[in-house]
């Protein structure tokens, strides 16, 4: 396994952590409506490319609350690994679950959590200092108390080998090439409903460049366009 080997849906393990209101609440590095977009965007890029994931959460009746509803969609039998400590490697049952997917050759880890400065880093450092993993920190679908406070722990994290990536990085890295056919449609439809501004351009290529009708991406019911006056 090498850091120049680039993510694959063979050699991924995905884990979120902490993935919760209350830690949501405290976060203001960034939009907190966007960083749960990117994390359900990520976890379905996950589960597209049947990526095996781990979620984790801390003190979910005491403090943290319950993962969000649209993650556990995505997921509907992952099991919550519930812990008490702060880095989830001090955990046996995450430790479990992550080794059971590195010996099947998933090495690389694609981390999502929360807080960025706390949770991420611990886990990381401690995870690197443990393993031969790969850590891969998604940094716009993780969020720190402080804009400073995310930039910093990214900062700590790089200097002893994370790998930061984004969530659609992440995605097309996995897809790789668009002659992947038994992927693409899921793809499209994924960046239609999450991807912004790339997403609008999937959907004007698709009806003014190839003609195709306008559908919601929801509910797939066709979406005529207003008659030309």
């Amino acid at each position: 396994m090498s850091k120049t080997e680039i993510l694959t849906p063979a050699n991924s393990q995905m884990i979120f952590i902490d993935q919760q209101p209350q830690m949501a609440f405290g976060v203001q590095s960034m939009d907190r409506q966007t960083l749960k977009n990117n994390t359900v965007g990520l976890a379905k890029a996950a589960k597209i490319f049947d990526i095996p994931t781990t979620i984790t959460t801390v003190e979910s009746d005491a403090f943290s609350g319950h993962t969000y509803p649209e993650l556990l969609d995505v997921f509907p039998e992952a099991p919550l690994l519930e812990r008490s400590s702060m880095n989830s490697w001090d955990d046996q049952k995450v430790r479990d679950a992550l080794a059971e997917n590195a010996a099947n050759g998933r090495k690389k880890v694609v981390v999502s959590g929360l807080w960025t400065e706390v949770c991420n880093t611990t886990f990381a450092l401690s995870c690197l200092n443990d393993t031969d993993y790969e850590i891969y920190m998604v940094s716009d679908a993780s969020g720190g108390t402080t804009l400073e406070a995310h930039e910093r722990a990214m900062e700590r994290m790089v200097q002893v080998g994370v790998i930061p990536v984004t969530w659609q990085q992440v995605l097309l890295e996995w897809q790789r090439d668009w002659a992947h056919r038994d992927t693409y449609d899921a793809v499209m439809e994924l960046v239609r409903e999450h991807s912004g501004a790339y997403g609008m351009g999937v959907d004007y290529a698709y009806t003014m460049v190839h003609k195709a009708p306008s559908r919601s991406v929801h509910t797939g019911e066709r979406l005529d366009p207003v008659p030309a006056k």
